[in-house]
């Protein structure tokens, strides 16, 4: 007999695969000629727009509109892209709803703001089909290694190619592309997009990737000071915080499972799956999850709702599929196919288990707990992260850093963009001043 959502323990093909392809479909489909110019001209194109000072890239959001109103797709894309490279990738993936769109003097008067994200797809979209809008400046002779083919490395590689820097990309993966390829839910970005930006970006040459070397596996700082005229890291946090849960798995090895994988329905999920954690992460898991077929999908978040790191768009979005969110609850132990959790409750001293404790079936434990830096290579580090100061400089003479291993930012797609971008203005500065 064929698996179901009911078939105990970890099984693959819950759900028929014209089922789960209907589920890993694009959460929000492109717009249309017709319904980008309705969407944009709902703008008052405002003079101060909040929406542009609410970007991380400081996009100017109504230059774009209007000139999507206008019936100049090109030109928006280019407006877009001028500030942030991958811009295609932050229509799909950003929080809107807590950025540009929450700003959105439509969302304060009307509670339905500009389609900012999808306008924004649009363009880029359309730009995707063109030859690469950008071109580079004459050679300059140096030679810059970035650390890290994420959205940071890959757009200081960009800006740095740009000014006629030629520019070496090395990572660990098989693929370049960072989270864009390897942790974000595969219903929202489809077809393969994160490789297609990817190459689409290389458009501008003078940037080389070489994969398969890391930092301390193939790789040693020492040597790229050297060898290179600057250095930039953007390895992200690639150790994962221990939950202490026996057979508890990383979430985000599970994410980046589903975005390799050939047929979601050969992939194996618990009938009952518990996610531990609250950010954006913890939901991605959950609701692809329920997507391939678990019958009962629980995010466990051990404090409330308004303290998740997911926004509440994100947490709606979990619950409309279907995922229990159990606020309060923080894991204890795991046997027999059941986990134990402690009930929580914050007070002036903190967090505190209150002594009740729940009992959920487990065949499948996902923690979303965080991840860390795996090693700071001889660089300060603050928080858990590389300190920088500035536009991304490290300790070390030479060296920048930015994205999620670097001090400073918010461990966002777009923010990570604009610390790569910034840094390589700065990089720019100092080999050439």
């Amino acid at each position: 007999m064929p698996n179901t959502p009911q078939t105990p323990g970890l099984a693959a093909g819950r759900l028929p695969t014209e089922t789960i392809e209907a589920n890993f479909a694009d959460l929000h489909p492109p717009l249309s000629a017709h319904e980008a110019a309705v969407a944009a001209d709902r703008c008052y194109f405002c003079h101060d727009a909040p929406c542009m000072a609410a970007c991380p890239t400081t996009i100017d959001i109504p230059l774009f509109i209007r000139q999507i109103a206008t019936g100049n797709p090109e030109g928006a894309a280019k407006t877009i892209l001028g500030q942030n490279i991958l811009g295609g990738m932050c229509a799909r993936v950003c929080p809107t709803e807590t950025l540009c769109e929450e700003a959105c003097v439509r969302e304060a008067a009307e509670h339905e703001p500009v389609q900012i994200g999808r306008l924004q797809r649009f363009a880029t979209d359309h730009m995707m089909e063109k030859p690469h809008p950008f071109r580079r400046a004459a050679e300059t002779g140096r030679k810059v290694a970035v650390v890290g083919a994420g959205p940071a490395g890959l757009a200081c590689a960009h800006r740095l190619a740009m000014k006629g820097h030629a520019v070496t990309v090395y990572d660990a993966k098989p693929k370049p592309g960072g989270l864009n390829e390897y942790g974000i839910a595969a219903y929202k970005t489809v077809g393969g997009f994160a490789q297609a930006e990817v190459e689409w970006l290389l458009g501008i040459g003078g940037i080389e990737i070489v994969p398969g070397k890391a930092l301390g596996a193939g790789l040693s700082l020492d040597d790229l000071r050297r060898d290179f005229d600057a250095v930039f890291l953007g390895i992200g946090l690639a150790g994962v915080n221990a939950l202490g849960i026996d057979g508890a798995e990383d979430a985000v090895a599970f994410i980046a499972a589903l975005r390799q994988a050939g047929d979601k329905a050969a992939l194996p999920v618990g009938r009952d799956v518990v996610v531990i954690g609250g950010g954006m992460t913890a939901v991605d898991a959950a609701v692809q999850a329920k997507k391939l077929g678990a019958e009962t999908v629980t995010i466990a978040y051990r404090r409330g709702r308004d303290r998740m790191n997911a926004s509440l768009w994100e947490q709606e979005l979990a619950q409309t599929t279907g995922v229990r969110i159990l606020e309060h609850a923080a894991p204890k132990s795991r046997s027999n196919g059941a986990l134990t959790l402690a009930r929580t409750a914050d007070g002036p001293g903190g967090l505190k288990e209150t002594g009740e404790t729940i009992a959920l079936q487990a065949d499948q434990v996902l923690a979303a707990i965080g991840q860390r830096l795996d090693a700071a290579f001889g660089l300060e580090t603050e928080g858990g992260k590389i300190k920088v100061t500035g536009a991304g400089r490290a300790s070390l003479p030479g060296v920048w850093a930015g994205g999620d291993c670097a001090t400073g930012g918010d461990d966002l797609t777009v923010t990570a963009v604009a610390e790569g971008r910034d840094a390589a203005e700065d990089i720019h500065k100092a080999l050439m001043g």
